[in-house]
């Protein structure tokens, strides 16, 4: 299994696309200054020293010594050794609406990019429990099943748009059903269900069903998404962008039902919390979640990693110290620009 031991280094790496774009723009910059001199042909036999080559190759050398060097700040590991590890796990799936009112942008960028983030957020703070995905709009759709691939969890998530969704609607009564379906009963266990949605056009059966799967030992939490000011639903037509209307051509405005979403985590047996509070919810949740009645799973685990930061370190450093040594000058001319040699 491959890994970066320090994933939080890579984050550095667009800011080698910025010098790229950077060192691009200076490169006009000389070029058109060079043109209010004279004519360019004419300057280029004037500056017969002068390898346009060299000096991008001293670019491309210096940024990719730098790459491989945030590379090499991350750690790239290999998993060399494999073992059954027993553990203690929950299992939860996290349910994620798609309807188009996910689109609204009253919380920046929008509804359903927000949720996305707090799903990442989410995931990297319950590993070592298993988590399923489901998504949801006027029907529910199991995307991945209770799994510790968490990678996997994570693109599927990121992948989620309002286009995936066949019917319009928010059928919260489905996904819990579909989550309950998809557990499995073979040992006794609390599960749960994390429902992210605006609440909008729901189905008044989902307040009943979260009762009932409570009964099953299935809790339920809600996270509302949105602000009961609410936004317009944002959508294409003919490639531009307008706002959905109703049967009258009056836009229409989505607002959180923050009453669905709490009375739901109620009856549910979980609590409800909104996206905007991120880092503080996913806290109290995660608290929440580790008193839930576990089960003993055992898991393939690698307990051994081998580093191989050090051929990236190696390879960035010389190609830094090659750009260094490299000059701009054409091969046959000494530093005085006088030619050495002709060919």
């Amino acid at each position: 299994m491959f890994r970066f031991e320090n994933i939080a280094c890579l984050y550095a790496l667009p800011i080698v696309l910025v010098l790229a774009v950077l060192i691009y723009f200076l490169a006009q910059y000389k070029k058109n200054q060079l043109a209010k001199v004279g004519e360019l042909k004419l300057l280029d036999r004037l500056m017969l020293d002068r390898s346009t080559n060299k000096e991008w190759l001293k670019y491309g050398l210096w940024l990719l010594g730098i790459t491989l060097l945030i590379i090499a700040c991350s750690n790239p590991q290999w998993g060399t050794k494999k073992e059954k590890v027993k553990a203690t796990a929950a299992d939860i799936y996290i349910a994620l609406d798609i309807s188009r009112s996910m689109d609204a942008k009253d919380i920046s960028p929008s509804r359903l990019e927000r949720s996305k983030k707090f799903v990442e957020e989410l995931i990297n703070t319950l590993k070592g429990d298993r988590i399923g995905l489901i998504s949801f709009a006027g029907s529910a759709y199991l995307q991945i099943p209770l799994t510790s691939d968490y990678a996997a969890v994570q693109l599927y998530a990121n992948a989620a748009n309002t286009d995936q969704a066949g019917t319009q609607g928010t059928a919260i009564q489905e996904a819990i059903e579909l989550a309950s379906k998809a557990f499995e009963d073979d040992t006794p266990h609390q599960r749960a269900i994390i429902v992210i949605s605006d609440g909008e056009d729901h189905d008044n059966a989902a307040i009943s069903t979260a009762k009932d799967a409570r009964e099953n030992g299935l809790v339920t939490f809600a996270v509302g998404v949105g602000t009961t000011e609410g936004a317009m639903i944002p959508v294409l037509d003919r490639g531009r962008e307008t706002y959905k209307k109703d049967d009258e051509g009056v836009p229409v405005t989505s607002k959180l039902n923050m009453d669905l979403m709490q009375d739901l985590a109620d009856a549910g047996g979980g609590n409800f919390y909104l996206v905007n509070q991120g880092s503080d919810a996913i806290k109290d949740l995660k608290a929440r979640l580790d008193r839930l009645q576990k089960r003993d799973v055992e898991q393939n685990s690698f307990t051994e990693y081998n580093s191989y930061f050090q051929y990236f370190l190696f390879i960035g450093l010389l190609c830094l110290l090659i750009e260094q040594l490299t000059t701009q000058r054409k091969s046959g001319f000494n530093k005085t620009g006088k030619k050495l040699w002709d060919f």
